[in-house]
Protein backbone atom coordinates (compact mmCIF):
# COMPACT_ATOMS: atom_id res chain seq x y z
CA UNK A 1 0.00 0.00 0.00
CA UNK A 2 1.10 3.49 -0.51
CA UNK A 3 2.53 5.71 1.49
CA UNK A 4 1.29 9.06 2.16
CA UNK A 5 3.89 12.09 2.87
CA UNK A 6 3.58 13.61 5.94
CA UNK A 7 2.46 17.54 5.38
CA UNK A 8 4.78 20.18 7.31
CA UNK A 9 2.80 22.49 9.87
CA UNK A 10 1.38 25.32 7.71
CA UNK A 11 1.55 23.09 4.10
CA UNK A 12 -1.37 24.18 2.26
CA UNK A 13 -3.02 20.63 1.14
CA UNK A 14 -3.69 21.02 -2.21
CA UNK A 15 -5.95 18.66 -4.51
CA UNK A 16 -3.58 16.29 -5.03
CA UNK A 17 -2.54 15.73 -1.96
CA UNK A 18 -6.20 15.26 -0.93
CA UNK A 19 -6.13 12.58 -3.99
CA UNK A 20 -3.49 10.83 -2.35
CA UNK A 21 -5.57 10.54 1.11
CA UNK A 22 -8.95 9.41 -0.90
CA UNK A 23 -6.73 7.14 -2.62
CA UNK A 24 -5.13 5.10 -0.24
CA UNK A 25 -8.47 5.04 2.14
CA UNK A 26 -10.02 3.28 -0.98
CA UNK A 27 -6.93 0.57 -1.07
CA UNK A 28 -7.57 -0.36 2.39
CA UNK A 29 -10.71 -0.34 2.08
CA UNK A 30 -10.87 -2.84 -0.50
CA UNK A 31 -8.02 -5.30 1.36
CA UNK A 32 -10.74 -4.87 4.43
CA UNK A 33 -13.77 -5.43 2.04
CA UNK A 34 -16.62 -7.79 3.63
CA UNK A 35 -17.25 -9.53 0.95
CA UNK A 36 -18.51 -12.98 1.84
CA UNK A 37 -14.87 -15.36 0.61
CA UNK A 38 -12.85 -12.98 2.76
CA UNK A 39 -15.16 -14.47 5.55
CA UNK A 40 -14.44 -17.84 8.08
CA UNK A 41 -16.07 -20.15 9.91
CA UNK A 42 -14.75 -21.29 13.37
CA UNK A 43 -16.43 -23.77 15.41
CA UNK A 44 -15.60 -23.02 19.01
CA UNK A 45 -17.03 -24.65 22.19
CA UNK A 46 -19.45 -22.00 22.08
CA UNK A 47 -21.11 -22.32 18.40
CA UNK A 48 -19.89 -21.31 14.81
CA UNK A 49 -17.85 -18.05 14.91
CA UNK A 50 -18.34 -16.41 11.38
CA UNK A 51 -15.70 -13.52 11.22
CA UNK A 52 -13.03 -11.72 8.72
CA UNK A 53 -10.41 -14.08 8.09
CA UNK A 54 -8.30 -10.95 8.88
CA UNK A 55 -9.87 -11.14 12.56
CA UNK A 56 -8.91 -14.90 12.99
CA UNK A 57 -5.69 -16.01 14.94
CA UNK A 58 -3.40 -18.62 13.05
CA UNK A 59 -0.59 -19.99 14.50
CA UNK A 60 2.29 -22.03 12.93
CA UNK A 61 4.77 -23.47 15.04
CA UNK A 62 6.74 -27.01 15.40
CA UNK A 63 7.80 -29.18 18.39
CA UNK A 64 10.83 -31.14 18.13
CA UNK A 65 10.55 -34.92 19.23
CA UNK A 66 13.99 -35.86 19.15
CA UNK A 67 15.95 -33.55 17.45
CA UNK A 68 18.92 -36.21 16.70
CA UNK A 69 18.74 -39.20 15.63
CA UNK A 70 16.90 -41.70 18.38
CA UNK A 71 16.76 -45.47 18.20
CA UNK A 72 12.99 -46.24 18.62
CA UNK A 73 11.14 -49.86 18.61
CA UNK A 74 7.59 -50.40 17.75
CA UNK A 75 4.75 -49.55 19.96
CA UNK A 76 6.70 -46.40 21.71
CA UNK A 77 5.43 -43.24 22.01
CA UNK A 78 6.60 -40.02 23.53
CA UNK A 79 4.25 -37.15 24.50
CA UNK A 80 4.57 -33.60 23.65
CA UNK A 81 3.13 -29.98 24.51
CA UNK A 82 3.01 -26.57 23.12
CA UNK A 83 1.83 -22.87 24.72
CA UNK A 84 -0.20 -20.11 22.88
CA UNK A 85 0.00 -18.12 25.31
CA UNK A 86 -3.18 -16.82 26.14
CA UNK A 87 -3.73 -16.42 22.66
CA UNK A 88 -7.29 -17.76 21.89
CA UNK A 89 -10.31 -16.78 23.37
CA UNK A 90 -11.57 -20.03 22.84
CA UNK A 91 -9.83 -23.67 21.70
CA UNK A 92 -8.44 -23.35 18.65
CA UNK A 93 -8.47 -25.74 16.02
CA UNK A 94 -5.11 -27.54 15.40
CA UNK A 95 -3.38 -29.74 13.12
CA UNK A 96 -0.10 -31.90 13.78
CA UNK A 97 1.88 -33.11 10.97
CA UNK A 98 5.27 -35.10 11.63
CA UNK A 99 8.12 -34.19 9.86
CA UNK A 100 11.59 -36.06 9.49
CA UNK A 101 14.31 -34.33 9.85
CA UNK A 102 17.00 -37.15 9.68
CA UNK A 103 17.13 -41.08 9.70
CA UNK A 104 15.72 -44.42 8.10
CA UNK A 105 12.52 -45.30 6.90
CA UNK A 106 11.60 -45.92 10.69
CA UNK A 107 9.93 -41.45 10.33
CA UNK A 108 7.72 -42.94 7.57
CA UNK A 109 5.88 -44.77 10.45
CA UNK A 110 4.38 -42.49 12.73
CA UNK A 111 0.94 -41.29 14.15
CA UNK A 112 0.50 -38.43 15.43
CA UNK A 113 -2.35 -37.86 17.90
CA UNK A 114 -3.95 -34.53 19.60
CA UNK A 115 -4.87 -35.67 22.88
CA UNK A 116 -5.53 -31.85 24.18
CA UNK A 117 -6.49 -28.50 23.00
CA UNK A 118 -6.79 -25.54 25.37
CA UNK A 119 -6.80 -21.78 24.46
CA UNK A 120 -3.14 -21.80 25.67
CA UNK A 121 -1.92 -25.07 24.98
CA UNK A 122 -1.71 -28.04 22.73
CA UNK A 123 -0.68 -31.89 23.99
CA UNK A 124 -0.18 -34.81 21.84
CA UNK A 125 1.22 -37.95 21.17
CA UNK A 126 3.63 -39.21 18.89
CA UNK A 127 3.77 -43.14 18.49
CA UNK A 128 6.41 -44.81 16.53
CA UNK A 129 5.22 -47.94 14.42
CA UNK A 130 8.44 -49.25 13.22
CA UNK A 131 12.24 -49.63 14.89
CA UNK A 132 15.13 -47.78 13.63
CA UNK A 133 17.16 -44.55 14.06
CA UNK A 134 15.23 -41.07 13.44
CA UNK A 135 15.14 -37.68 14.54
CA UNK A 136 11.23 -36.05 14.51
CA UNK A 137 9.61 -33.25 14.69
CA UNK A 138 5.64 -32.13 14.64
CA UNK A 139 4.70 -29.44 12.91
CA UNK A 140 1.38 -27.43 14.47
CA UNK A 141 -1.00 -25.34 12.40
CA UNK A 142 -3.55 -23.62 14.71
CA UNK A 143 -6.76 -21.42 13.87
CA UNK A 144 -9.24 -19.48 16.28
CA UNK A 145 -10.53 -16.84 17.61
CA UNK A 146 -7.83 -14.49 19.64
CA UNK A 147 -8.02 -13.38 23.06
Amino acid sequence: MARIPIPTRGQPLDVSYIYQIVDAINELTQQTSSATYKYTSVETSEGIQNMLMTETKAVAAFVDIYSTQTQVTPGTSKSFSYSFKGEYKYAPIVTATPVIIDGTSAGQDISVIITSTTTNRVDGIVTFNSSGNLAVRVNLLALGVPN
